[in-house]
């Protein structure tokens, strides 16, 4: 459902990309530059949205696929990645911006000794760059990548692990997404689910992704 405001909870995770940062444009340059090296075309913005939020490999396999080509071989997938994360580090908030309302949100959920974290399938070095570039890693307690542990969202492991760290009750925090991926984990998890209206959704409209609320501005967090 659609809401102007939510209840609060003892505790919040967020996802990354496309939740507390619109990253696609720094991705693009990357994923471009990855392509060129490759012999590939260049994608433009609104591919590199479709694409986000499953993992860089997926992602380069995709925009490799979308030109026409046979799918990458594991050893090709390894290159790509290799070479994509080395151009990625290098200007990874460059172009990456909170999105309007995120920074004054967990202003407010900090100063209410709110238990806050991030919960993504960015790898966990690169979060914590981007995190601290943009001056966000100073609201979090605990941020999980897609490779602290064994697996990742969708499975409920990552939150449960963040959870943990926050000694905060699943069924009492608030996990903040996207996309499916989110809802699907948080569901798995017992955590109540909000998304994002406007996030890297794959094409899903955001009410259609089974989150327990819709909502347009991080505002209505509070």
């Amino acid at each position: 459902m659609t809401s102007n405001a939510i209840n609060p909870f003892d505790a919040y995770l967020f996802d990354l990309d496309g939740t507390l940062v619109d990253t696609a444009p720094d991705l693009m340059h990357a994923l471009n530059a990855t392509l060129v090296h490759a012999g590939y075309e260049k994608v433009g913005i609104e591919l590199t949205r479709l694409w986000v939020g499953h993992g860089a490999r997926i992602m380069l396999a995709q925009a490799v696929e979308h030109q026409g080509e046979s799918k990458l071989t594991d050893d090709q997938i390894e290159e790509y990645f290799d070479f994509f994360l080395e151009r990625y580090g290098q200007r990874i908030a460059e172009d990456s911006r909170p999105y309007p309302g995120v920074v004054d949100s967990l202003c407010a959920l900090s100063s209410r000794t709110r238990k806050l974290g991030v919960v993504t399938n960015k790898l966990q070095d690169l979060s914590i760059q981007l995190l601290r570039e943009l001056d966000l890693y100073r609201f979090f307690n605990i941020v999980v990548g897609g490779d602290t542990l064994q697996v990742r969202k969708p499975e409920p492991q990552p939150i449960l692990y963040a959870c943990n760290e926050l000694v905060s009750v699943p069924s009492e925090t608030l996990f903040v997404g996207d996309s499916t991926t989110d809802v699907k984990a948080a569901r798995a998890a017992g955590c109540p689910v909000v998304c994002m209206r406007d996030g890297y959704n794959h094409n899903t409209p955001a009410v259609e992704l089974g989150a327990d609320y819709v909502i347009d501005s991080f505002c209505q967090l509070l």
